[in-house]
């Protein structure tokens, strides 16, 4: 193994070393999952998580509040960006 091999793996080995698990898999692709869309809705209506509809650039999710009332919550895709009922 020659030295610029070497030092091509341990730059690599060092590189993937300072990466978290979770955000490894939460970059992947560049959309988030289910589970991460409801997570920011239920933060952001602070309330429980009834159902999650994807959309093409979307995830459309039904939160009950403490009230009892269902409000519905646009979490984007990409950018993971929350509208409530009241900015769309």
């Amino acid at each position: 193994m020659t030295l610029s091999l070497r030092v091509f793996v341990v730059c690599i080995v060092l590189a993937f070393s300072f990466v978290s698990p979770a955000s490894a898999l939460q970059n992947s692709g560049g959309n988030l999952t289910k589970s991460e869309a409801a997570e920011r809705a239920r933060k952001a209506e602070n309330g429980r998580v009834l159902k999650v509809e994807q959309t093409s650039k979307s995830y459309r999710v039904k939160v009950l509040k403490k009230s009892g009332r269902v409000v519905s919550v646009d979490v984007d895709k990409r950018s993971g960006n929350v509208k409530t009922s009241k900015e769309r």
